[in-house]
C-alpha cells in the first residue's frame, strides 16, 4: 500500500471504531476546518444524559493486521474509531485515529492554527487515503480519569502540579482562538510511566474562532462537566468560560474523589448544575477552596480565565496539604466508582462516561 504523509504536528492519542482501509493512499492533501457560525442545534429535552452527539457511521470493519504504509493496524480499540498501530521499521506503538476524508478540514485546522505546546498532543504523522484520513498519535501511559478513579483523591501538591499542566494546555488553546469543548479528566493523558507529565490528548472537538467573540450555539458537553449556561435557555454562551467551568469540575474531582454535581437521574443532575450549589470536601487548604470557587461560578463572566488560573496562589506556591481522614472520603453522596487497576483501566478507554455518575 502506498502511504502519503501529510504535513502534521507531533503528540498523543484518542478514541475508537471500525472501518475498511483505503485500497490505496492518495496524495491529495486534506483541506481545513472552519469556525462554527450561526445558530447550532439546541440541547434536546430527553431523559438520557447529555453527551456529545454520536459520531456518524464511519465505514465497515478493518481487517486485523491490515497494512497502512509503514504501519500495521492491529485490533480496534473499543468504543470508537481508533486502532492500535505498530510502526514496522521501529516497532513503536501508536494509536491510529481514522476519519472520513471529508472531515480532513475539520480534523486538521485546529493543529494548523495552534503553535506547538508541550501540554497539547499533536499527531506524529497524518496519512491521506482516497476515503479516509489516518492520524497517528503516540500511545499514552494512562489518563487522569483512571488515576483519580484508582486513587480516589489526590494530595494537594500532586493535584496542583497536574492541574497546572491541564490549565496551561487550555490557556494556550484559548490564546490562539480555540475553544476545546467537552473537556473532562479523561482527555488529559500521561506521556511518562511515572504519570507526572500530562498532555491534552487531541483537538478533536475544538472549535476554531474567527475573531475575539467566543460565542457558541451548540449544546455539546459531557453531563458531569457541563456548565449551567449550556443548560439554560440562552441562545448562545461563552465557549471559553464553559471550558473553565469544566476545568473547575475536573479540579474538584481530583481533590474530592467525586464530582461536584451528581445524580442518577439526568433531570436532577442538571437541576443541581443550574443551581450551582456544591459542598467542598473537608481538609482542603484555603487557596485550594478559593480556586475551586473561582472556577465553579454560575455566572460565566465571574469565572477566572484560563490564563488567570495560572496566576492563582495555589498553583504558584508549594503548599503543605491538610490530609483528610478516611472518614471524610465517603461523606459525599457519590464518589468516582471503584474499578480495575490503572493498567486494566487503560485497556478500557472506550468505557462510557455515564457510568461515572449513574
Amino acid at each position: 500500500m502506498r502511504a502519503t504523509p501529510l504535513a502534521a504536528p507531533t503528540g498523543s492519542p484518542s478514541r475508537k471504531k471500525q472501518l475498511k482501509l483505503d485500497d490505496d493512499l492518495d496524495t491529495e492533501c486534506p483541506s481545513q476546518k472552519q469556525a462554527r457560525s450561526g445558530p447550532q442545534p439546541r440541547l434536546p429535552p430527553c431523559p438520557l444524559p447529555l453527551s456529545p452527539p454520536p459520531a456518524p457511521v464511519r465505514a465497515p470493519a478493518v481487517t486485523t493486521a491490515s497494512r497502512l504504509g509503514p504501519y500495521v493496524l492491529l485490533e480496534p480499540e473499543e468504543g470508537g474509531r481508533a486502532y492500535r498501530a505498530l510502526h514496522c521499521p521501529t516497532g513503536t506503538e501508536y494509536t491510529c485515529q481514522v476519519y472520513p476524508v471529508c472531515e480532513s478540514l475539520k480534523v486538521l485546522e485546529p493543529y494548523s492554527r495552534l503553535p506547538a505546546h508541550k501540554h497539547v498532543a499533536r499527531p506524529a504523522e497524518v496519512l491521506a487515503g482516497a476515503h479516509h484520513l489516518y492520524a497517528l498519535f503516540p500511545r499514552p501511559r494512562g489518563d487522569m480519569h483512571s488515576l483519580v478513579r484508582r486513587r480516589r483523591r489526590l494530595p494537594e501538591p500532586e493535584a496542583a502540579r497536574l492541574f497546572c499542566q491541564m490549565a496551561a494546555a487550555v490557556a494556550h488553546c484559548h490564546q490562539h482562538g480555540l475553544v476545546l469543548r467537552d473537556l473532562k479528566l479523561r482527555r488529559f493523558v500521561f506521556t511518562d510511566c511515572e504519570r507526572t507529565k500530562l498532555v491534552l490528548e487531541n483537538l478533536e472537538d475544538a472549535c476554531v474562532l474567527t475573531g475575539p467573540d467566543d460565542s457558541l450555539w451548540d449544546k455539546h458537553a459531557c453531563p458531569a462537566y457541563v456548565g449551567p449556561e449550556i443548560l439554560s435557555s440562552r441562545a448562545s454562551y461563552s465557549g471559553k468560560a464553559a471550558d473553565v467551568w469544566s476545568l473547575g469540575v475536573a479540579l474538584f474531582t481530583m481533590l474530592a474523589g467525586h464530582y461536584p454535581f451528581q445524580d442518577s437521574e439526568p433531570a436532577l443532575l442538571f437541576g443541581k448544575i443550574r443551581r450551582g450549589t456544591y459542598a467542598l470536601p473537608r481538609g482542603l487548604s484555603a487557596p485550594a477552596r478559593c480556586l475551586v470557587r473561582c472556577l465553579l461560578r454560575r455566572e460565566p463572566a465571574e469565572r477566572l480565565t484560563a490564563s488567570g488560573i495560572l496566576l492563582h496562589p495555589w498553583l504558584r506556591e508549594n503548599l503543605t496539604p491538610s490530609v483528610p481522614s478516611r472518614a471524610h472520603l465517603w461523606e459525599a453522596d457519590q464518589v468516582v466508582p471503584e474499578g480495575p487497576g490503572l493498567e486494566e483501566v487503560e485497556a478500557e478507554e472506550g468505557e462510557r462516561e455515564v457510568g461515572l455518575y449513574g
